[in-house]
Parts: C-alpha cells; structure tokens; sequence
C-alpha cells in the first residue's frame, strides 16, 4: 500500500470513529491549491495532530490554523459545496509537502460512510 493509500485508509477510519474532520484557515480563507492536474484540492484531516504537523512543518501552512468540522456537517453542507465548485478534497496530506490523494468529496462521503456501517 503506498503511503497517499494508507493515509486515505486511516481517514476514513479515523473519521468514522470520531465524527469529526479537520481543515486549516488563515486570514484569506481556505487554502485550495492546484494540484498536478490542474484541479483544485482542499485539504482535509482526521485527527487535530495530523493538521498540527502540517502547520509545523510545511512553510506554506505555517500561518494557518486548524477547524473542526462535525462529521454531519461536513457530509451535508461541506461536499455538496465543493462539488458545486469542483474543488477535490485533499485527504490526510502529509510529508514536507503535504501531499496525497485528492478525491472527489462525494467518493470520500461515500467511504467514510462505509466505515460507519461496519
């Protein structure tokens, strides 16, 4: 399993069993980043550590800071808007560069959903 894989796997998990998903903020809003496609991404978290390690490590996260999201909230307001705007969602982005999958929001509704069933 390579590593955007196993990070995708324990968000799902994580996510289902706590509820709870994590994005960053600064001043000018959300980040949204294009990503090698030339598609925009928005980075998402399942743990507030995940999100502290990228704010202390990655130098274009440094100014930003973490925001809890309920898992309600983030399936019936958060998805719908980003696929209204055809941004993806960057899920447990990780390393010195913060990367990993980006993922359609309805796909990642869909899985975390699955994990909630089990």
């Amino acid at each position: 399993m390579t590593q955007s894989a196993s990070q995708a796997s324990a968000f799902y998990k994580e996510v289902a069993s706590t509820r709870i998903v994590w994005t960053i903020r600064d001043a000018g809003g959300f980040p949204a980043p294009l990503n090698s496609d030339g598609k925009r991404s928005q980075p998402f978290w399942s743990s507030l550590s995940r999100v502290k390690k990228i704010i202390q490590n990655v130098d274009a996260y440094s100014n930003f800071e973490p925001v809890k999201i309920q898992w309600d909230a983030f399936s019936e307001r958060w998805v719908p808007g980003l696929k209204s705007d055809g941004i993806l969602v960057g899920v447990n982005w990780s390393g010195n560069r913060a990367t990993g999958y980006d993922l359609d929001p309805e796909e990642v509704k869909k899985n975390v959903e699955c994990q909630i069933a089990i």
